[in-house]
């Protein structure tokens, strides 16, 4: 449940700043955007009826359109958004520095603190080569729709978490997802699948059972044949513990068992990577420091969380190490 999550605000405040800080070190993405002006030169296209209408070649200007070449663009505007709305929603003192000082530097390369509209950021597509964009723009997203979230523009009452969790759980999931897609490109032999699902092995059923059987839908796989590696890894927008009459901290069952099923239903199916498939289960937190790792007949199973108290460079480190560790 959401409620079992750290809180909320603060949780996405900082994988906001966290992202915005990796795209910082690497240039904001730039966009073409439509302006007008009055100017001394040509540039773009002659606005002949305003030209003529002010008289301007008299005092030897004229009226101009053209595309600019700029960072002031609907995303980049949006993430500054988001990060002066989270600044304030947060109660540690410290993030909110953090989200207003990112503010702040967008603000001084020319990115204003307006938030463009819906039909501006419906118009500002994401192509191929804007992956590194969208761990930023998912977040950002988030702020609006759930951590800030308007039922309509103008009202400020907060929609019910509950009918979002499984949103807020796939958002993060996407987070994950695209990082490693940037991250893991070709060339590292790595190769990134998101939503991937898989059968059940059977053999005799009765003639409805596909109406009824659970699906299998993992959230990302990491794959380097070369190496002969799959990394099975699912995301949890929870807590990684939860609590028996006997002790305060235990793995939850469920996800065991779920991941316990994902990588033995797929054994002797002809794919050498099924039968030594490694499992992650991926947990955010705050201040909590988790990673144990078990391996099940044969199948390596992490429990792992992202402490989103520590730097950036951490948190990075983290993720990145991920599919080297054996």
């Amino acid at each position: 449940m959401v409620e079992e999550s750290p809180n909320l605000p603060s949780l996405i405040g900082r994988l906001l700043a966290f992202a915005v800080e990796r795209r910082l070190r690497r240039n904001l993405s730039r966009g073409y955007m439509r302006k007008e002006a009055i100017l001394s030169r040509i540039r773009g296209r002659i606005d002949i009826r305003k030209t003529y209408a002010r008289d301007l070649l008299s005092v030897g200007r004229v009226a101009v359109r053209f595309d600019d070449h700029t960072i002031d663009t609907p995303r980049n505007r949006f993430v500054r958004a988001a990060l002066d709305a989270v600044a304030g929603r947060v109660s540690d003192a410290d993030l909110s520095h953090r989200c207003r000082r990112l503010a702040g530097d967008l603000g001084r390369l020319g990115v204003p603190g307006v938030r463009p509209s819906r039909a501006a950021m419906s118009a500002d597509r994401l192509g191929r080569n804007d992956a590194e964009d969208l761990l930023m723009i998912t977040l950002a997203r988030i702020v609006f729709d759930l951590v800030l979230p308007l039922e309509n523009e103008g009202d400020h009452a907060l929609v019910q978490l509950d009918r979002d969790e499984m949103i807020i759980w796939k958002l993060f999931e996407k987070a994950i997802g695209n990082f490693y897609a940037v991250e893991l490109g070709a060339a590292s032999g790595w190769r990134v699948q998101q939503g991937r699902r898989f059968q059940w092995q059977y053999k005799d059923a009765s003639s409805g059972i596909d109406m009824v059987l659970p699906n299998m839908q993992t959230d990302i796989i990491l794959e380097n044949p070369s190496a002969g590696r799959r990394i099975v890894i699912d995301t949890k927008f929870t807590s990684i513990f939860s609590s028996t009459a006997y002790r305060d901290t235990v793995l939850k069952s469920g996800y065991l068992y779920q991941m316990y099923a994902y990588l033995r239903s797929q054994e002797n199916i002809g794919d050498p990577l099924c039968d030594n498939a490694e499992g992650i289960l991926l947990h955010p937190a705050i201040d909590v420091d988790v990673d144990e790792y078990i391996t099940i007949q044969g199948h390596r199973i992490r429990f792992l969380t992202v402490n989103l108290a520590r730097q950036s460079s951490e948190i990075l480190a983290l993720l990145r190490a991920v599919p080297a560790l054996n």
